[in-house]
């Protein structure tokens, strides 16, 4: 097999002055070239690669215009012809002279990767529609909550649910705001409460200011069990639509575990989680049968992740958020429309202790406030704090690393139990 030898390509880094680029100059043109200019020039690398023959033919003679000639080769008779080789287009000779361009190294490589990079553009898309659905739904959301319904006409309560409504723990605060709207809408009232002065007075100032009938039952829910025989045998002759448990009981103040009473401990257990669970089970059954009713249990926004100081309280209500969720869902195919509400703080009495906390702000809004809101939300969620800057609270507490949550609330609760205790030294 006949050949001839060329100058290794990738060696020759000189520049070129004669009139032919690389690869189509082997370099010894262009050193002479260069030689005329500068004598001191040294001779070119004597290292040689194989080249295949030119193209042969039929008669025998070298193609060197025809179909078979290569579109690298200089014309015939130039001067460089007899010093510049061609050599033939293969992949080999290009790469090695294309080796150094890095813009087509990073083609080459992106051509090898087009296959991840066109998955990694599906999963974006995906993931980016994902986020705009969940955006649109949750703006939604929002606007049927806390704008709509603010909006459009009052909803018919009795007609929808019952005559009758059972508001516990309703002599203060929430539960009487909660009551005092329900009258609001027509339905008559049965406060449940401990403090018979002021079941009396309540009882009597939302019967004159809405005209609804009222009634009441003492009873202490701190005392476990022995109450709710007595309970549901004032409720029995009653057409229960709407129970909201409302009644629960707090710290004295933020506190570390070991330093809450065994009493507290237990209170929490019989006041915040079993009277909304036996009270559930009392007038349940009654709903079922009419096909109706709604029940609204208050959580709190405590529960929307652990919270340091208010261990066993966040605990309480967590436990009546995860109750109330899956009620719903046990007996909404029977009718039956079950609430979770978790607001933050609102002035009551319960954070009394804190000055801070006990005064009206953009943040910390009053009972009757959140109650207006509250009551707007009936039937339209099962799970909402009711209120909808509570909701903007709610979205940002969700949107904090657990670890970042429970560093800011361990932190206030600190500050928090530190202003307290300040108070009753005094």
């Amino acid at each position: 097999m006949s050949g001839f030898p060329v100058t290794s390509l990738a060696e020759s880094t000189h520049s070129h002055p004669c009139k032919y680029e690389q690869p189509r100059c082997a370099g010894s043109e262009c050193w002479r070239a260069s030689r005329r200019r500068s004598p001191a020039l040294p001779a070119p690398p004597s290292r040689s690669v194989w080249a295949p023959p030119l193209p042969v033919s039929p008669s025998g003679a070298s193609d060197a215009s025809g179909a078979g000639a290569s579109p690298l080769r200089p014309p015939p008779g130039s001067p460089a012809s007899a010093a510049c080789i061609l050599n033939p287009p293969s992949r080999l000779v290009i790469t090695m002279a294309a080796v150094d361009r890095f813009s087509l190294l990073y083609r080459e490589i992106s051509r090898s990767c087009s296959f991840y990079i066109e998955a990694l553009a599906i999963v974006g898309a995906w993931y980016t529609v994902r986020k705009c659905v969940s955006l649109a739904l949750d703006t939604y959301s929002a606007l049927r909550l806390h704008v709509i319904p603010r909006l459009s006409g009052e909803i018919d309560l009795v007609r929808k649910y019952g005559k009758w409504a059972v508001v516990t723990g309703s002599t203060d605060g929430i539960g009487k705001a909660y009551a005092e709207q329900l009258a609001k809408h027509g339905v008559n009232i049965i406060l449940v409460s401990r403090n018979k002065e002021k079941l009396e007075a309540v009882s009597r100032s939302i019967s004159e200011t809405y005209k609804v009938e009222t009634d009441f039952i003492v009873a202490d829910f701190s005392k476990g069990r022995e109450l709710y025989p007595a309970i549901k045998e004032a409720l029995k002759d009653r057409e229960i639509g709407i129970l909201v448990n409302n009644v629960g009981i707090f710290y004295a103040h933020t506190d570390y575990f070991t330093n809450v009473s065994e009493d507290t401990l237990w209170d929490l257990i019989h006041v915040n989680i079993a009277s909304a669970t036996m009270m559930t089970h009392i007038v349940l059954p009654s709903m079922v049968k009419k096909r109706k009713g709604a029940i609204v249990n208050l959580s709190s926004g405590v529960c929307c992740q652990p919270t340091p100081m208010l261990t066993v309280y966040g605990a309480s209500k967590s436990y009546l958020d995860y109750f109330s969720r899956s009620l719903h869902y046990e007996y909404a195919s029977k009718g039956i429309f079950i609430q979770s509400l978790m607001p933050f703080v609102t002035c009551t009495n319960m954070v009394a202790f804190s000055s801070t906390m006990s005064k009206r702000s953009i943040l910390f809004p009053t009972a009757e406030e959140y109650a207006s809101h509250a009551v707007s939300t009936l039937g339209l969620s099962i799970r909402t704090t009711g209120y909808w800057k509570h909701a903007i609270q709610w979205t940002l507490g969700e949107c904090l690393p657990e670890w970042m949550w429970a560093w800011f609330a361990l932190y206030l609760s600190r500050i928090l139990r530190k202003e307290a205790l300040a108070a009753k030294a005094k």
